[in-house]
This record gives structure tokens, sequence and C-alpha cells, in this order.
């Protein structure tokens, strides 16, 4: 077995690769650029190595770098983890001529299907569904419009050499795939140096499910069993589970010997994912296969029991698979949630910034349910607008997939971050929707039940019970703590500006009972919070929760998964006279385009004095490796250019204004 492995990632899928090799005594080198000199992965590895500055392309995606780096250390092979060089053949043929091995597939497997069109042509050739397309090359947006046409509204426009969502469009007439092939392009060509754009049908309510494959250098290939992705943003996969709430046993075993059957036919060895759209009625196609490790690996290892990093590494040192295809069960249901450092209530933009506070839930059996984090930042890092912002990826395991929908639901309560934006009350709200919980699940999901974006949910009654009970014991204990302890029975806790009249007493084991006016009886038990703490912890009538608290000048500011309120435990004639309080007039911006995120400005097409129509581009935005188009609300003539190509900006600079 290997006895040193360099690690050519970085953030949390690093600190995944070191754990794994920790338990099988191998030592680890990790490669760091500049902007993650400090990180956990490089604090945790045996050894590190500074490749060069925050730019992928100027450190992670170097071969040349990362060559080095193993010659420096001595390691003897190299795991790329996924994103970066993961699913270059280049780097791992380079890899293999120099006698270094590369954890993951044989450099030909991942030229024959890194490849989306020639891996769509292998596809058919075995024999597995594939959507109908073009997958020959197009080289102009006229070209594309022509040859849409012929296909049939509405498309997928897709780089070729695309993953983690980047490069994606989905366009419904000409004036879109004119649009969204250009940006394509552009996107592909930034982000994995290869502007090769295909085309192919995009389903009506389709659901992404995908295949784990594994296999060794021996010629045995076997499958993990699915994974179900369709809960996207912008085709990046935000929830996933295993298994699919779809499938029944006969689908699953054919999509299963579809994938098997393709990775055989390009000798496949390592770990890989064939991924398909699904209809609802079961019927399903191929789309890729990515060549690497996948982001949410997790729910698999979790339903199987297989440490797939392990396996990995295994295949690469050249043992033969210690399983076969029979010894393979799905044991209960796992849930994914990617927590990411983006603002839900802005559009889901990212949000760089230092993470001030990060506190995580506990990890391992919590009862019904099983937690399992996987982070690579920690409290006080830095998110950079270098790289994805993924903080953490979230687990949890259950018997049934309602254990484990109820377990993840809990364990976003126990998540507490602060410094910047984070999509935690987003994935709550998911997790509480009737809908999400039936199963019924599409890509289209978020644009679905959020089309005018998310804005949290309000609470329901037993939240409001929640927040009712959480502030008033908080106002006691800080009472209590400033020998100001009052005898009042009766109070006015609002929330926001809704009035709610609770009575307090004390049971003999000092338990809160709170009466609610038209509402019987509560009790609050097991409290766990004093003045200072982010997190007030208890039981209500014997349920525990968590809830996200912040102390304001007249109250709390309180969140309970995607339910967040202005909470104020008033005597009553003072509730009168907050109910009497003007609202705060909201600063007019009709007349501005603001940067939606921090980024650098790729163009602003527009000038002082230009008059601009409905729905014209006035400036383009990169931030995460991604270009975000901004267009005119309404018509109107530019006044003012606030920023000009290539400048930093931050979110809400003001990039044009109107007269």
């Amino acid at each position: 077995m290997f006895s040193k492995i360099l690690i050519a990632n970085r953030g949390e899928i690093a600190v995944r690769i070191i754990k794994t090799c920790r338990r099988m005594g191998i030592k680890t080198v990790q490669v760091y650029s500049e902007a993650d000199a400090g990180s956990l992965a490089v604090e945790m590895a045996d050894e590190a190595v500074l490749i060069g500055p925050a730019p992928a392309a100027q450190s992670y995606l170097l071969a040349d770098k990362i060559v080095e780096a193993v010659r420096q250390t001595g390691a003897q092979a190299v795991h790329p983890g996924f994103g970066f060089l993961s699913e270059n053949a280049g780097f791992a043929r380079r890899l293999r001529d120099e006698g270094i091995a590369f954890i993951g597939p044989n450099p030909e497997a991942i030229e024959a299907m890194g490849d989306k069109i020639s891996s769509k042509k292998l596809a058919a050739e075995a024999g597995v569904s594939t959507v109908p397309g073009h997958m020959g090359l197009i080289e102009t947006p006229e070209e594309a419009v022509k040859i849409a046409n012929q296909i049939g509204y509405p498309i997928m426009i897709k780089a070729s050499a695309g993953g983690g969502g980047k490069g994606i469009r989905v366009a419904h007439s000409d004036a879109d795939m004119a649009e969204g092939f250009a940006a394509v392009k552009a996107e592909a060509l930034n982000a994995f140096g290869d502007d090769r754009v295909f085309l192919e049908k995009f389903i009506i309510d389709p659901r992404h499910i995908e295949i784990q494959v594994l296999g060794d250098k021996h010629g045995h290939v076997v499958h993990l069993f699915e994974r179900e992705c369709s809960i996207q943003r912008r085709n990046q996969k935000v929830i996933e589970e295993a298994p699919s709430p779809l499938l029944d046993e006969a689908t699953r075993a054919a999509m299963g010997a579809q994938a098997v059957a393709l990775a055989q036919a390009v000798n496949y060895d390592s770990a890989g994912t064939v991924e398909f759209v699904a209809g609802q009625d079961k019927s399903f196609y191929f789309l890729e296969m990515n060549t690497r490790l996948q982001v949410e690996h997790p729910v698999t290892e979790l339903i199987t029991g297989v440490d797939l990093v392990e396996q990995m590494i295994r295949s690469a040192w050249g043992e033969k698979l210690a399983f076969e295809q029979k010894d393979l069960k799905i044991d209960g249901w796992a849930i994914e949630s990617r927590i990411y450092a983006e603002d839900p209530y802005r559009g889901f933009l990212p949000s760089i910034g230092r993470l001030v506070r990060y506190e995580q839930p506990e990890e391992g059996d919590q009862g019904d349910y099983t937690v399992r984090n996987d982070s690579g930042v920690r409290e006080g890092d830095e998110i950079s607008m270098f790289y994805d912002p993924m903080i953490a990826k979230l687990c949890a395991w259950g018997e049934t997939r309602e254990d484990a929908v109820t377990g993840m639901a809990r364990a976003l309560e126990d998540i507490h971050l602060s410094g910047l934006g984070h999509n935690v009350p987003f994935l709550a709200a998911v997790m509480d929707q009737d809908r999400f919980k039936s199963g019924h699940l599409s890509t289209s999901y978020i644009k679905d039940e959020f089309p005018d974006g998310f804005h949290g949910l309000r609470p329901t009654q037993a939240q409001e019970r929640i927040l009712i009970a959480s502030a008033l014991a908080m106002h006691e204990v800080i009472a209590e703590q400033d020998g100001d302890p009052s005898d009042r029975t009766d109070w006015i806790v609002m929330i926001d500006k809704t009035p709610h009249g609770v009575g307090l007493s004390y049971d003999e084991d000092e338990e809160m009972i709170l009466t609610l006016t038209g509402g019987g009886d509560i009790r609050l038990s097991d409290i766990d919070w004093r003045p200072g703490l982010a997190q007030f912890k208890a039981e209500l009538d014997g349920e525990p929760f968590t809830a996200e608290v912040k102390r304001v000048a007249d109250g709390f500011d309180i969140r309970h998964r995607a339910a967040r309120a202005r909470v104020r435990v008033l005597r009553p004639h003072v509730a009168e006279l907050y109910a009497r309080l003007p609202e705060k007039a909201v600063a007019d911006t009709s007349k501005m385009v603001l940067s939606p995120m921090p980024g650098l400005v790729v163009s602003i097409p527009v000038l002082v004095g230009q008059a601009v129509k409905t729905g014209e581009t006035v400036a383009i935005i990169e931030a995460m490796k991604m270009q975000n188009i901004l267009k005119a609300e309404r018509d109107g003539v530019v006044k003012a250019v606030g920023a000009k190509d290539g400048d930093p900006v931050a979110a809400d600079d003001v990039l044009v204004e109107f007269g």
C-alpha cells in the first residue's frame, strides 16, 4: 500500500481524503495556494507545499506545480478530489508516464467519458438510453440557433468539458439560444480552458438521478445504487439523497446495469458516476459520466457502509474489489445538504468574507438519526471569491426517509454561522415542505416552490410557540442576571407586530408553564442558554429544538429553521404603544443597477447618455467562476456608470444609474 499520498485539491474534500488516509496509516501531503495557507487541510496534513497565488489557474490547475510537489515530498500517488485536475486525462497520463499513481480512473477512460460529446456516442454504442441532441461541435450562435430549431425547444446548452453546474444554460427561444451560447462558451473557456459546446433536448419536469460505480484494474465493476440530485439551483446540486424516492427495484436494477455496462465498455477503474435525467414515469436517459469522486458521495457511503475514498486508493494500488454486486445492499436512507456561503434572501448570490462564528452539530448517533458533517473550514476562516463558496456538506442518516428528513431538519437547527450570508434557512425550509417530504421532486423544484425568490417562511403555529417560549425564557434569564426579576405573570409577546398574550408560571420542578391566550398551556424545559450565546436550546412539550437568537435593543431576533422574526416581551400597556410605531421608509434604488455580489466587472456595455430598453444587458459580473448577466428592468437613459471593465466590486455597489 502507498505510504504517502499528495492531495491535489483543497477545502472539505481535502479534509475528507486526509481522514481516510489517517485511518489507513497513509501519510498525506497537502498542496495549497496563498489563499489557503492557514486552511484546515494544511493544518491536518503531514506535509504542505505552497504551489502559487490564489487564482486556481495559477495554482491548483498547474500540473507542473503538482508534479514538482510530488517529487519534492516523495509522495507515491496523487488524489485529485473533484474539480480542478480530477478529470484531466492529460494530467493523469503525465503522472502515469512519470511513475506516479493517479488515484482515479485510467486516462483513456477519462478521455472517453470526460468529454460530454464523445461519451454520449459511446453510451449509445453500449446500449445506454441517451437524450436527443446534437453532439457535434458548434462554432457560432447562428449555427446553434439553426440546430436548436431542428431539435425543438427547450434546449440545454452545455460545455463539453463542463462540471459542477458550470457552463450550462436552458434556452426557450432563438434569442435565449444566441445569448446563452455565447455565455456558455465564455464560462467554459474561463473555467475549463475548453470552449466547446453541445446541445441536447431539455426534458420537461425531469429528475436528476445518478448511479455510483466502482471498478478495479482487473475488470471488475459494481454499482453502489443511486443518488437523487434533483434539488438544484442554477444547475448546481443543493440537496442530494440516497436512495431515490422515485425508483422501484426494477428501474434501479436497469439503471445500475446500464451504468456498469458503460463503465466496462471503457475499462473503467476507480470511482465514477453515471448521471441520468429521469422522467416522472421512471424513463431515464444518459446525461454524462463524471470520471471522479462526486461531491455528494457521502450519502452513498452512509447507505452502503463503503468508504469510496478508500476504495479509490485500493484500486489505484492494484487491489481487486473485495466485494461483488450481490454483497451490496441499501441500508436506510441518507440526505446531504450543501451549506454554501451565499445569501438566499438576495437570490442566492455568493457571500464571501470571514466566518466569524461556526457552531457545528454533534456528529454520530443522535437516537433516531445519525449526523455526518464534512467541512473544510473552521471558525475564523475566510471564504474566498476565488473558489466555490462551500462551507460544509451536512448529512443525516435514518432507517427511513422520514427519519432522515426529520434528522436533517434538526441537524440544520444545530448549525450556527455568522459573518457572511448562508443558505441554512433555505435548506431548512425545503425539509419542512410537504412536497419535499412526499418525494415528488424535479430539477425545477426551487423555481416551482420559490418563484419570487426565497424570503423566509412565515412561522407555523408550532414555530410561533417556539418563538414565544424562547423570548420569554431569555427575558427571564436576563432579568434574573440583572438583579431585577419581575413577579409579573402576564405578558404580551410581540412577534414582529402581532401580539400574543401569555401567562407565565412555574411548576414544582421550576419548569416554565406558558398559558397562551386562547391556545392552552405549553411547557418549556431543559433550557440551555445564557446571555451571549447565539443558540437557544430547550424542549417544548418534550420535543427538543434549537433556535438562533440575537439580543437587540428592544427584544430579540430569533430564527427557527426558515422562520425569522423580531420578538419583544412587553408589559400590556407598552405593547399598545409599539403597535403605533411607524414603519421605516425603504431607500429608493429603483433607478440604480446594483452589483448583486462581490466580484469582478467583466463588461458594462452602456455609456452615459445612452437610451436603454427593458431587458438589455447593462453589466456582466464574474464571481465564483460564473458570469452573471444584469439586465435593465425598465426603459431609461444612463445618468452615470459607476465601474469599468476589470474593476472589483462589492455587493450593492452602484454599477449603472438611470436618470
